[in-house]
């Protein structure tokens, strides 16, 4: 069980015992008609936090607290406690006098987790402890097992993992993660409605996974009897509202990938996609660079920050360069100067970089990109002009058709958003998409499927837009400084525990 992996010191057979007793405390209650599960709510007029940062606003006043018993120094007539709720913790003081003797029994019972409601007096201690003197203690909720113990804690990460209600109550700086996360969405959220962008929800059903390359997830909707599929990007439905009207629009939502999971993936995740009529991939970077620095100040309060013992300054512009410069500059090799498809197999070949018999030339330059350029982009770079063999949704270059107007923003070595002059002309995206077919009848699962609503949309016409994707979780694990996907989803994907 986990709580005898966390408590060495107890044994099976003494943790049973232990909890056999509070089942027995639970049951006693219940007989003298105390049960607390039969509470339905509780006053909460403050809380920690709030008393202990206003002290000179609230003493000698009485507060309603609620929350969880995670200390108690029993002493006779008189007890300490330490209450914890959201914010952090309290010290309450608890006297048999103030709360009967009755009760005062009753609360010498009560275990460590057990959630109590806790009316009082805010006061000093000699020692300077902002307090509060209980007249009332309530049990709202009586818990049957035991903590991990103090000094050893949860430390394990695939159990925190998987138990991240026990995580966030023996670890509390583990909320702040999570409050973080929520700070980010929403100075997302004030950024993109201060520019007049439409928040909007679309399907995460759909019977063409498109947007995006990569293999989905497969369900069956048994009324309709057809197969669908988890979305993989919010893109089609997007740009099918820019052809509707709406100029300006946006969507925070969940996708599904059915691939592999590290320490920068995980299947479902949180993605932010943005469209803009009569723009192009330039502004998209202005609204990207914009939204970076936003964030940095909203949740940082600071354009410069630090992560994984890197600083980062997000107050500079962030820097410009296309993906044939980057090659080039960090591994000597310039795709300008290679002709054609023979010519970047043999310089592959000669820079010992795997390719498939599929890969073109564009393919190729993204190999040396990913080989030689990737980890060397620390401060924000926007990596621009990526070719068009690996870009099937995006404008192509007016002066160089081989390649698109697309951007990916690097930070830390890892792509952080990606961003194009949307492809809005019907009969290269038709062409495009049979590609993608090709490629998936030779066995690339990841290859995008034509959808024909998608292309009778762009058939209606599609202005010239701009459009941006941005990874979530990857901007909070940023401003979290967490070094793993997984310590800012509350609910990671696991494994299951194998019976």
């Amino acid at each position: 069980m986990a709580e005898s992996n966390e408590n060495k010191q107890i044994t099976e057979k003494e943790l049973n015992e232990l909890l056999k007793i509070r089942r027995e405390k639970l049951a006693d209650l219940q007989a003298r008609g105390l049960d607390p599960f039969k509470i339905v709510k509780a006053e909460v007029t403050h809380h920690s936090q709030q008393i202990k940062n206003n002290y000179d606003d609230f003493a000698d006043k009485e507060v309603s607290i609620a929350g969880r018993l995670m200390s108690k120094r029993v002493m006779g007539k008189a007890s300490f406690c330490e209450l914890q709720d959201q914010e952090g913790r309290i010290q309450c003081y608890v006297s048999r006098n103030d709360i009967g003797e009755e009760s005062y029994a009753d609360f010498k019972k009560y275990d460590i987790g057990d959630i109590l409601s806790i009316k009082g007096i805010v006061f000093k201690t000699k020692t300077e402890e902002i307090s509060v003197k209980a007249h009332d203690v309530t049990l709202l909720s009586k818990s049957l097992r035991i903590l991990p113990e103090k000094y050893h804690g949860l430390k394990d990460p695939d159990l925190r993992y998987r138990q991240r209600y026990v995580d966030l109550i023996v670890n509390p700086e583990v909320k702040e993660t999570f409050f973080k996360r929520s700070a980010v969405i929403k100075s997302i959220r004030r950024y993109l409605d201060g520019l007049d962008f439409l928040e909007v929800e679309t399907p995460m059903l759909q019977t063409i996974p498109g947007g995006a390359t990569a293999r989905p997830f497969i369900t069956h909707h048994n009324a309709l009897n057809i197969d669908m599929y988890m979305r993989i990007a919010l893109e089609l439905p997007l740009k099918r509202l820019i052809v509707g009207g709406i100029e300006r629009v946006y969507e925070i939502g969940r996708v599904f990938r059915n691939e592999g999971m590290d320490m920068k993936h995980n299947p479902e995740f949180t993605l932010m996609e943005l469209y803009q009529a009569y723009t192009d991939y330039y502004g998209m970077m202005d609204i990207t660079e914009g939204i970076i620095k936003q964030v940095a100040e909203d949740v940082a309060g600071t354009k410069t920050i630090e992560y994984q013992g890197v600083t980062l300054d997000f107050d500079k512009p962030f820097e410009r360069i296309t993906m044939i410069e980057a090659v080039k500059k960090y591994s000597g090799v310039d795709f300008d100067e290679i002709p054609d498809l023979e010519a970047a197999r043999k310089v592959a070949k000669e820079h010992h970089i795997e390719f498939e018999n599929r890969h073109g030339k564009g393919d190729i330059l993204n190999l040396f990109f990913e080989e030689y350029v990737e980890e060397k982009l620390i401060q924000p770079t926007f990596v621009m002009d990526h070719p068009v063999d690996i870009s099937p949704l995006t404008k192509r270059k007016p002066d160089k058709p081989d390649y698109v107007e697309r951007f990916e923003l690097f930070i830390m070595g890892r792509e952080f958003a990606n961003a194009y002059s949307e492809l809005n002309d019907p009969i290269d995206q038709l062409e495009r998409f049979k590609h993608q077919e090709e490629l998936r009848a030779q066995g690339d699962d990841e290859a995008n499927m034509i959808d024909e609503d998608f292309m009778m949309a762009l058939e209606y016409g599609m202005p010239p837009t701009g459009g941006m994707g941005m990874g979530i979780d990857r901007l909070v694990m940023l401003f979290t400084n967490a070094s793993t996907i997984r310590d800012v989803l509350l609910f990671p994907t696991m494994k299951p525990i194998e019976q």
